[in-house]
């Protein structure tokens, strides 16, 4: 597997086949199989970004007059001021309020509390620099972390895949490709968090990956302020810790020396030289106190934010007072919205769907071509999804949601090197994405679903 800047030219980057390779008497900007891959990461993603433009371009024509735009508004206000991007808009020019707004039943209602302040203080941080507007700034901040998320995404299936790219050439471009498509991809371009949290989440996971523990804690520490996902990566940090254990315990059982030791490749020491090569492997005690400390900096990271509400408001159930005015119903309670939407979309035979759902799910993330991804990219999905099950409500913001589980991706391409499963997986991206920002992203007033 090829890892450096000029990989590209081995074609095990390219997601179809005539992508591969280019005449070598074109000129290189007509070749693209020549770029280095960093170049085709950023073409393809600039390329889903101009189909998401024209999607939201003709779409927004049909944008009525609503609470945040005008009727038919431009690109910048349509993308820097519905839904959620309005709060954050709120934080970054007034910050946080030092009290909950409370109703006249005394019950806590809607606030900022419940948008963490990273991007927003990012973006105001942005536009005191350059003196432009929030729906200038905060789209591009969103679509500059995105193409910076693509780059990560590639190196990670890339190197820490490599057993699946080995298997299925083309696979860290192709799912750069599918990730850029998806259907709520919509959201890299827009004033939301999502952008900025992807490129968090695949830089962390390659900083784990690659051993950097130290740089992985700041990485979370930074999550812990842009979206509440850090606990997950706390559960793939533990996962990553006991894959290492297991990694030193047959090493050290075989006999064997750990890499760089000198030991002869493929054999099998026996008696004393056996003794001397488990001599030169012991426990790795300095490692073992880094994953640790950054087992306890991923559980604090994902608990950071509740607590400044708490410290900040005065109420140490701020946060999830504000979540339960969000909601709607009161605080979630584990598990079980899960378990009434099911029945209020299917029935009785809710809950049978559900498992039929989640049972694929969990396939796909335990299936063999998740295992030639690593254990750090098979271990994030199922640790994210699993955490989507316990604490959120799901309902049309899910499909938001499923962005940062990528790796899925990545599975999905894996298995087969057709060209007509990865262009029609790419297609389906795409129409759903117009069904996104159609049903979703567009808001009929007075009401509609949030995206």
């Amino acid at each position: 597997m090829a890892t450096g800047g000029t990989s590209g030219a081995s074609g095990t980057d390219a997601p179809v086949p005539s992508a591969t390779s280019g005449p070598r008497h074109l000129p290189m900007v007509l070749a693209p199989g020549r770029w280095p891959w960093w170049c085709r990461v950023l073409a393809v993603y600039v390329a889903a970004r101009l189909v998401t433009t024209v999607i939201l371009l003709v779409v927004s024509r049909w944008q009525e007059a609503n609470l945040w735009t005008e009727a038919a508004p431009s690109y910048s206000a349509w993308t820097g001021r519905m839904w959620d991007a309005s709060w954050y808009q709120q934080i970054a020019e007034n910050g946080y309020p030092a009290e909950l707004p409370v109703g006249p039943d005394g019950a806590v209602q809607q606030n900022v509390w419940a948008f963490y302040p990273l991007f927003p203080f990012l973006v105001r941080a942005v536009q005191q620099v350059t003196g432009l507007g929030w729906d200038v700034v905060a789209p591009a901040i969103s679509l500059l972390c995105g193409a910076g998320a693509m780059l990560v995404i590639h190196r990670l299936v890339e190197r820490a895949g490599h057993r699946a790219v080995a298997r299925r050439p083309g696979l860290p471009l192709a799912t750069v490709a599918l990730v850029s498509a998806f259907p709520s991809s919509v959201v890299l371009q827009v004033a939301y968090t999502e952008a900025l949290a992807l490129l968090l989440v695949a830089a962390a996971l390659y900083l784990l990956w690659s051993r950097r523990y130290e740089w992985a804690g700041v990485v979370i520490v930074l999550l812990g302020f842009t979206r509440a996902v850090a606990l997950p990566l706390a559960l793939v940090v533990a996962w990553h810790a006991v894959v290492r254990y297991r990694e030193w315990r047959r090493a050290h059982l075989a006999g064997t020396a750990p890499t760089g030791t000198g030991a002869p490749a493929g054999a099998a020491p026996t008696g004393t030289a056996r003794t001397r090569a488990r001599d030169r492997s012991p426990f790795p005690w300095p490692d073992a106190v880094r994953i640790a400390a950054l087992l306890v900096v991923s559980v604090l990271s994902g608990l950071l934010w509740q607590l400044v509400c708490g410290i900040a408001t005065g109420r140490s159930d701020a946060y999830f007072l504000t979540q339960g005015a969000w909601r709607g119903t009161g605080p979630v309670v584990p598990f079980v919205p899960w378990l009434d939407v099911s029945h209020a979309l299917f029935g009785g035979a809710g809950p049978w769907v559900l498992a039929a759902v989640l049972a694929v799910v969990a396939a796909l993330g335990l299936s063999p071509v998740a295992r030639r991804l690593g254990p750090e990219l098979q271990a994030w999905p199922l640790a994210y999804l699993g955490y989507l099950v316990a604490v959120i409500e799901p309902w049309t913001s899910i499909v938001r949601f499923l962005l940062l589980a990528f790796p899925l991706g990545a599975v999905t391409l894996g298995w087969t090197r057709s060209r007509w499963w990865f262009w029609g997986c790419l297609a389906a991206g795409v129409a759903g994405q117009v069904w996104w920002v159609w049903a979703l992203w567009r808001l009929t007033p007075p009401s509609g679903w949030p995206p």
